[in-house]
């Protein structure tokens, strides 16, 4: 069924925003689609709409740099975790928990993703306690996001707390959101989640997406990130608590 021509420019809306986000801060496209979405449609179709713009989004900010053959390398325990995670406990997540249960869901990543980050930066790992905790933070990872649309928590904490530069943690968070997004699309379709029309629907998203994304990253310069960052996270919490709670 067609979505309404409300529901049409509401969803348009969030994707664009989604995409500002990403532009200003490197992250929280499919975080923010997700929470937007879910207030307007059943939390599975909200997890389908937002395939193929985090998939776009993710995959170029992955493929912008010249370390991603290093990063895939280092990081692989995380990829996997988040595949086992997502295709192998999720879809018996997501059955267990219907509807309802994946709601709340959705709003309590959220809220921990949001209170993780306002509690200030998280004290580095060292390249041992990396390794250890890649393959334990990425089935976490692949978990909730069978459960909810969510792949930012734990994985963007875990990526964060490795001490990698600016770049480098830049082009980690897309490459962990490109293969989580992928590890979705597979839980779905093999939930029979993935209906046609919202491919369509979500394929509609791509553009302005990437508008929302351009224009973040033209004005980030002129943002205060700080503020800007603690404002989005707020926003995000209580988006989480509304849904969790409603």
């Amino acid at each position: 069924m067609s979505p309404s021509p409300e529901l049409l420019l509401y969803s348009l809306a969030a994707f664009t925003l989604a995409g500002f986000v990403k532009g200003v801060l490197g992250l929280g496209l499919p975080t923010v689609l997700a929470a937007l979405l879910a207030l307007a449609l059943p939390p599975a179709q909200a997890m389908a709409l937002l395939l193929l713009p985090s998939f776009v989004t993710n995959l170029a900010q992955a493929l912008a740099g010249g370390g991603l053959a290093r990063l895939a390398r280092r990081l692989w325990p995380l990829g996997a975790g988040i595949v086992a995670g997502t295709l192998l406990a999720g879809p018996l997540l997501a059955a267990w928990t219907g509807s309802g249960g994946t709601r709340i869901a959705l709003g309590v990543a959220l809220v921990l993703y949001a209170a993780t980050a306002l509690g200030g930066r998280l004290p580095a790992l060292s390249p041992a306690a990396g390794r250890r905790l890649a393959l334990p933070a990425g089935v976490a990872t692949g978990l909730l996001s069978a459960a909810s649309g969510i792949f930012v928590f734990p994985s963007a904490p875990y990526l964060q707390a490795l001490g990698l530069g600016r770049a480098d943690l830049a082009q980690a968070l897309g490459l962990a959101f490109t293969v989580a997004t992928v590890a979705l699309a597979g839980s779905l379709a093999g939930g029979a989640g993935l209906a046609a029309a919202d491919l369509a629907w979500s394929a509609a998203g791509v553009l302005p997406a990437l508008a929302g994304m351009a224009l973040g990253a033209r004005l980030r310069d002129r943002l205060d990130p700080d503020l800007f960052r603690r404002l989005f996270l707020l926003a995000l919490g209580a988006t989480g608590l509304h849904l969790a709670l409603a």
